[in-house]
């Protein structure tokens, strides 16, 4: 294979790893990379990013996506706080669900996001709502 079609082929494998979304290296990074899974419909990613105690929610939060398309918007998140192993995060943003050609919203800024470490990484474990 010549030299520039393998540095062609290096690029883009790095590029695609650095788009591969939010880390879970961080409690904002594990919320953002949850609410991307979520988004996506990836459900190995979804409940690889939920603690233990979330995973059964997180399949549900799925499953009432199944009909619906939904795309993220402006999503940011940055933490809030830290006790031990649990960091609570704040997100802006919304994400928006098309129901059959009927646009809804969900601002993420209604909630704060749970985070805990486990296996030394940040994952979801549930949101507490709030009104603003």
């Amino acid at each position: 294979m010549p030299t520039q079609k393998k540095l062609l082929i290096f690029i883009v494998m790095l590029l695609m790893l650095a788009g591969c979304g939010g880390s879970s290296g961080s409690p904002a990074g594990a919320i953002e990379a949850y609410l991307q899974a979520l988004v996506a419909k990836d459900q190995d990613q979804l409940v690889n990013y939920s603690c233990v105690d979330w995973e059964e929610q997180a399949i549900i939060e799925l499953d009432s996506l199944v009909t619906v398309t939904a795309e993220l918007q402006d999503l940011q998140c940055k933490e809030a706080s830290q006790v031990n192993t649990d960091a609570l995060v704040d997100c802006s943003g919304k994400i928006v669900f098309n129901y059959n050609g009927e646009l809804q919203e969900l601002d993420l800024s209604t909630r704060q996001y749970v985070a805990r470490e486990e296996d030394g990484q940040w994952r979801m474990c549930g949101y507490i709502y709030f009104d603003h």
